[in-house]
């Protein structure tokens, strides 16, 4: 069985495959002063209540945005699991042509996602990931990596907005029903989520029009991420969500770097 290992900068995400079918995802909270041997007790626990154990893995594959936590990570799954993880990185095989001024720039989680959106979807691509921060990145039918925007995540517009504002509170992140509402914490929860969808469709507009260029028909808009759902049911320009892209991505990889 593959165990994958998705490090972002706010969760950690984890699941194991058996061929191409996902057994059971766990969701952990980043936390970088961790020890391997912490790293190693909580993955235990977690197999063990699914019903697995270690020595049932026989591959790993971790992709990662934060540094700080890899040694941690590569130390736990030799020492634990008994194998030498893949990480992605520079070197690995991917089968997508990244077209950035320098490759190493674009982070393992944006390739990860081409990757998946590729296999699964084909066609011209522009896969969203709401996560700390949303990603918008435009892939052609031929897997050209074009490039992309960053933009603040919700999460932290939210909190930028709660902790540079003294007498606006900290609000759940939900649809309030309305845009005109009559008390502080529903305007501030319009704001943040219609907004939020409003620029999602203002991004994803002028990057179908930069990809006229690229022949192939519809340009397919992805969503994946612990938003999607929620900015998804507010704007049209989303066509599908895939809350386990990522993981997916991390699947096809594998078997991509273990047939070469």
């Amino acid at each position: 069985m593959l165990l994958v290992i998705d490090v972002g900068n706010t969760n950690i995400v984890l699941g194991i495959y058996h061929d191409k079918k996902l057994l059971a995802d766990w969701r952990l909270s980043t936390d970088p002063p961790r020890t391997a041997d912490e790293y190693a007790m909580t993955v235990r626990g977690l197999l063990h209540n699914a019903g697995y154990t270690m020595e049932t893995i026989d591959g790993v594959i971790v992709s990662s945005v934060v540094p700080d936590l890899m040694y941690s990570l590569e130390h736990m799954v030799r020492t634990y699991f008994k194998v030498d993880p893949i990480i992605v990185g520079p070197g690995i095989k991917c089968g997508i042509n990244i077209k950035y001024d320098n490759p190493k720039e674009v982070g393992a989680d944006r390739i990860v996602n081409a990757v998946a959106a590729h296999e699964i979807y084909g066609g011209n691509l522009i896969i969203i990931d709401f996560g700390t921060a949303t990603t918008f990145c435009a892939l052609t039918k031929d897997a050209d990596y074009l490039g992309g925007s960053i933009a603040p995540g919700i999460k932290i517009s939210s909190d930028a907005l709660f902790a540079r504002a003294a007498k606006l509170p900290r609000v759940e992140l939900v649809k309030p029903g309305r845009v005109i509402c009559k008390n502080t914490v529903q305007s501030m929860q319009s704001g943040i989520v219609y907004g939020y969808a409003g620029l999602v469709a203002n991004i994803v507009n002028k990057m179908k029009l930069e990809m006229k260029e690229y022949d192939g028909g519809k340009i397919c808009v992805v969503a994946t991420g612990g938003f999607a759902s929620l900015i998804s049911t507010e704007s049209s320009v989303i066509d599908t969500v895939n809350g386990y892209l990522t993981l997916e991505g991390l699947r096809i990889l594998y078997q991509r770097n273990i047939e070469q």
